[in-house]
């Protein structure tokens, strides 16, 4: 059949595909999964973060965001922005540097690696010789130091990662200095590098049991020794210069005089800041003045071991004000912000911990958190469920938000701290919602419009119920008087007071405001928005999907107990309806029709329908086959029927083995024929048995306007999906409007469809007269889709796992079919309705079947034609969690967790793309920043650029001079580029003549 196809069509077809699809995975949204470093650019404000995987993120103002990867599977263990550039450097735990830098590229910066380095030590030298366990970037940009496990230091230039081995600090240089009876003492690892603020020829090089080196850069020898006893944790220098703090192991600091001479041990002057017990290490100190008060010191670790050794503790101390924050899991590291005049004024702490980042406002009394615009932990309770709703109109948005600053009245005033780069990306073209289920029974709502999933309201369905939790406890005070003095901070806490409070299914109408959540436990909650608090009973309708079917007993958890006594709802979604399943199994299955009034909802057992207006039942369906058992057994009981699943497997297999063997035995040929006619895509699909179990539970529930009974009169109906591979039609009978309120809500049965493969039905979509799908409730009386076509006729969409296939209505009959399933046993596991506008045309566009596959393909199927168009790979077959977890969008986009705390954005559509598009210049410096920098000769310079050094540095220090200056030094740099092309290639640094001069003229001409 090739033969004959008309190449001018399909061609014509493939250039108007490439103008509908394409492919592209666009940002991740959420909290870093497993970070392992936190660095910070001052000068760039700019936040780092490395993850155990080898990824490295950048943050800066809401929608600045940068992503890199390492080659390497390696965690990174630390980040180190240079001071006053794009460049940051990283250390693996594979012992390897790595050079990244913001790089711009039509206007926009990327995030590069530009180099890599690992230190080589002599001919069999042991691995601790160069193993890195500090790194300090030097003040002058140029020069890295590396402390290692062996206790020598590696000086490198950077950016070309070049080995300076006559400035190497070998063990043996800093023995000689120490006096005699500490010469011969193991001084263990480098453990800490410190520059001194006010002279950085100098740092402090802390070795591992305690003793402390400052080191002369310059000089190129120690100037003095500080003898602590106890294991060294960190170092910290002061803000003049004159002290040096230590923090050990045993939950002590020290502080010490920075002289000319050396300090003796009986000097060393040690607080333990909780008490004489044995105590945690404290793992970092920081000390900052402040422009008009006492300075801040401020410390993680320190608990006391005994009594609060499981405590993830920051301090803060301040004057007479202590405050020993809670954090909710392990500190990774932190880093204070500042600002004013001078930018010493301490303004935020900034903690990363394993499950989120905490900011802490330090200007305004209390030291309140201040909310973070991204980086939100989604899992602050684990996610069950997610539901995507587009283009949200302006009333319900702002309602939604109202209510949301109501639960943030705790948070700082103050604006994000964390300000870098520019975000250039357009305004959002309309505004999306991103549902988000969990396990508590809470359900966030976040703004999915642009780069940065923002949190805006947050709802709890768990005071409908009686749990175990207290609900005036308030975790986030301490005892007056307490000691340590606690405070709890973070949001993230994955414990769930009952895990029946689960939230499984989302349906969210944008037009009126309604709103229903389905449970774990068989709940379905029905509420609406309301700008007011209000205080109401929630009473329970019981639903009994059995229908007094004998034999049967439930097994697995029971109902959750409903608060008899009215409960007081803060303003925002309010419920006032619940119905109980009984048996309470998870709700699989929910849609709500908001013009109707009407919720349908399934389980294992059958499907119901409530008219929510009337608070009554209308239809209860049991779908619970008579031979499955597993059904009644719960998913808390489902282990013990791990033995009789696998039994069904075995016997699946071995008949599936039989009836191929007997199939290609007598008839080899048709057998070899009926291959061939098959398309390439395509094979034969099996019939599954009857006998499989929950082949009743109920996949998808579809509200339509149709034709059941006959072509000339369309009805409202319900339809119905089954694991089985069975669709059921109720046809509706809704009482006119001004009745509605009194005359009841009927439904008969109209249809059942048994698919003959039986597989399970994971979606069923009407078509109208077009050919297009029917529009969502209330769309087209909000004048924002037109109305269906009611002439023609409609047709019916039922997507199993295996094909798609189109049925006649109110006929039932089939006209066409597609099958997805291959030859590597793909099956279809979501499947969503999307509109794809043409990138080229504003007026042209598309309706497709958006389809994920279990092989982590995506798929686009043309309707109403059903032909398959376009095929990507998106998620990694072996990640079941991640396509369980995908959402589409309206508009060909989708999301998947890609880590319990990360969502992943993909697009189809060439027309709607969400990604950052962000730029990052080179931070210009200042006089005080550059007065005193040391150059890698070992000289200093007083000008506030430096042109006299190698090519290289030249031509860094010119991007960000003022055009007096490089006027003022043009005799220099210009001697400089005659010495480079008279073959002198001492000052080249590595770097091409051609290159050079082609950037001097061109930051001449910038200048």
């Amino acid at each position: 059949m090739r033969r004959f196809r008309r190449h001018g069509h399909e061609s014509q077809r493939d250039r108007l595909k490439q103008e509908l699809f394409h492919f592209n995975k666009t940002v991740e949204h959420g909290f870093p999964h497993q970070p392992s470093a936190l660095g910070y650019s001052p000068s760039l404000q700019l936040l780092a973060i490395g993850n155990r995987s080898g990824a490295i993120k950048l943050y800066g103002a809401p929608g600045v965001e940068f992503m890199g990867l390492h080659d390497e599977n390696a965690a990174v263990t630390q980040v180190h922005f240079l001071p006053h550039q794009v460049e940051l450097v990283t250390l693996l735990d594979d012992n390897s540097l790595h050079m990244w830098t913001l790089r711009a590229h039509k206007g926009l910066s990327e995030l590069l690696e530009i180099g890599r380095f690992m230190l080589t030590g002599p001919p069999g030298a042991p691995p601790s010789v160069t193993r890195v366990t500090a790194v300090l970037a030097h003040s002058s940009g140029e020069l890295l130091l590396l402390g290692t496990e062996g206790g020598h230091v590696f000086v490198v230039e950077v950016p070309g990662f070049r080995e300076l081995e006559e400035r190497n600090i070998s063990l043996d240089q800093v023995s000689n200095r120490l006096v005699t009876s500490a010469q011969h003492t193991n001084l263990e690892h480098v453990e800490a590098l410190q520059e001194n603020p006010v002279n950085p020829n100098q740092v402090v090089i802390g070795y591992g049991r305690g003793l402390m080196i400052i080191w002369d850069l310059e000089k190129q020898r120690a100037i003095q020794h500080i003898p602590a006893t106890q294991q060294l944790e960190s170092v910290w220098w002061t803000e003049d210069g004159s002290y040096i703090l230590s923090s050990h192991s045993d939950g002590s600091y020290c502080r010490w005089m920075v002289g000319a001479e050396d300090v003796n041990e009986e000097e060393e002057k040690s607080d333990i800041p909780y008490g004489h017990f044995p105590c945690k290490a404290i793992s970092k100190i920081v000390q900052l003045p402040t422009e008009k008060g006492p300075p801040f010191l401020l410390f993680s670790g320190g608990m006391p071991r005994a009594s609060y050794g499981d405590r993830h503790c920051i301090t803060v101390i301040q004057n007479k004000t202590q405050v020993a924050l809670d954090l909710t899991s392990r500190i990774i590291d932190f880093f204070v912000i500042r600002d004013g005049p001078k930018h010493t004024d301490p303004s935020a702490l900034v903690v990363l911990v394993e499950e989120e980042l905490v900011v802490i406002d330090l200007q305004t009394e209390g030291w309140p958190v201040i909310q973070t615009p991204y980086l939100v932990p989604l899992h602050s309770s684990a996610i069950t469920c997610s539901h995507h709703i587009s283009t949200i109109p302006i009333k319900l948005w702002e309602r939604v938000i109202a209510a949301g600053e109501l639960q943030n009245t705790h948070y700082s005033k103050k604006p994000w701290p964390i300000t870098g780069g520019q975000n250039l990306a357009p305004d959002p073209p309309q505004r999306d919602l991103l549902l988000t289920g969990h396990e508590d029974g809470t359900v966030c709502f976040w703004d999915a419009s642009g780069v940065c999933l923002y949190p805006m309201y947050k709802l709890s369905t768990a005071a409908v119920f009686h749990t175990d939790a207290d609900p005036n406890d308030n975790m986030n005070q301490g005892t007056e008087g307490e000691w340590p003095p606690f405070r709890k901070v973070g949001c993230f806490d994955p414990y769930s007071d009952d895990p029946r409070l689960g939230i499984q299914k989302i349906h969210l109408c944008k037009y009126s405001g309604y709103l229903t959540v389905a449970g774990t436990a068989g709940q379905i909650l029905v509420l609406e928005l309301n700008d007011e608090a209000a205080e109401q009973t929630v009473e329970a309708k019981v639903v009994d999907l059995l229908q007094g079917q004998e034999g049967f007993r439930w097994k697995g958890h029971t109902r959750l107990d409903v608060r008899e006594e009215p409960v007081l709802f803060p303003p925002g979604f309010q419920p006032f309806a619940l119905v109980q399943c009984q048996p309470p199994a998870v709700v699989t299955a929910l849609t709500l029709h908001s013009e109707w009034k009407l919720v349908a909802f399934g389980t294992s057992h059958g499907f119901g329908l409530y008219d929510y207006q009337q608070k009554n039942n209308v239809l209860i369906k049991c779908t619970l086959n008579p031979s499955d058992q597993l059904a009644m057994e719960g998913p808390l009981s489902r282990v013990k029927s791990i033995k009789k699943s696998l039994r069904q497997s075995f016997r699946r297999m071995r008949r599936s083995r039989v009836s191929l063997r007997k199939h290609h035995v007598n008839n080899a040929a048709k057998a070899e024929l009926a291959e061939m006619e098959l398309a390439p895509v395509q094979r034969k699909i099996e019939a599954r048995s009857s006998d499989d179990s929950f082949t009743g539970l109920v996949r998808t529930l579809y509200f339509a306007d149709t034709f059941l009974s006959d072509s000339s009169h369309n009805t409202p109906s319900l339809w119905a999906g089954t694991n089985g591979g069975c669709v059921f039609a109720f046809m509706l009978r809704l009482p006119p409007v001004e009745h509605r309120a009194d005359e009841p809500v009927t439904a008969q049965p109209a249809k059942e469809i048994q698919l003959m493969h039986r597989a399970p039905v994971v979606g069923i979509v009407v078509l109208d007269g077009h050919g297009a799908p029917l529009p969502e409730p209330l769309e087209v009386a909000h004048d924002l889709a037109r109305s269906p076509d009611l002439q023609g006729s409609h047709h019916l969409l039922v997507i199993s796992e295996e094909q798609f296939k189109v049925f006649t209505l109110p006929k039932v009959s089939a006209k066409m079919k597609l099958k997805l399933t291959a030859v590597d046993g793909s099956r279809v596991r979501r499947v969503g309705v999307a509109w794809f506008g043409s990138s080229r045309s504003e007026d042209y566009g598309e309706s497709g079947l958006v389809v994920l596959t279990n092989q982590g393909d995506l798929h686009v199927v043309s309707l109403p034609g059903v032909k398959m168009q376009v095929q990507y790979p998106c998620i990694r077959r072996e990640d079941v969690s991640g396509i369980a977890s995908c959402v589409f969008t309206k508009h060909g986009q989708g999301f998947y967790l890609i880590s319990p705390s990360e969502f992943e954005r993909f697009s189809l559509s060439t027309r709607h793309v969400v990604e950052p598009r962000c730029l990052v210049e080179v931070p210009l410096h200042s006089d005080n920043s550059t007065k005193h920098r040391p150059l890698h000769d070992g000289f200093s310079s007083a000008h506030g650029c430096v042109p006299s050094v190698c090519l290289s540095q030249c031509c860094r220090y010119l991007v960000v001079c003022r055009l007096s200056d490089c006027l003022c030094f043009l005799p220099e740099v210009l001697q400089e580029i005659q010495k480079s092309l008279e073959g002198d290639q001492t000052h080249v640094a590595g770097l091409k003549r051609t290159s050079f001069i082609g950037s001097f003229t061109e930051i001449l001409f910038l200048t």
